[in-house]
């Protein structure tokens, strides 16, 4: 699943608010989850995120005029697919704010 968060703040400053509040990425999931991050380069982080027994992995591509959040999602997973876009969008626009 992929999700674009628009922005007009510019590659540099998403990029910044993305590392200072990567912390926030937990609350993405809905219930209890557990998040470890790498930046594999200036403007790719890669997600693991743990949550409701599961794994998924992730990235969040930073560009100059919006964020991909991408998120492979376990077969187990997949009914609630819907709720955790929604919560991306949500919280990703927050998250840039």
């Amino acid at each position: 699943m992929r999700i674009a968060i628009p922005h007009s703040i510019g590659k540099d400053e998403a990029r910044r608010r993305i590392r200072e509040r990567s912390g926030e990425i937990a609350n993405f999931v809905p219930g209890f989850a557990s998040v470890s991050t790498n930046w594999q380069s200036e403007d790719k982080m890669d997600l693991t995120v743990g949550a409701m027994g599961q794994e998924m992995t992730g990235a969040i591509e930073v560009g100059e005029s919006e964020v991909a959040f991408t998120v492979e999602l376990p077969a187990a997973l997949s009914f609630v697919e819907p709720m955790i876009r929604s919560q991306i969008e949500a919280k990703g626009r927050k998250l840039l704010s």
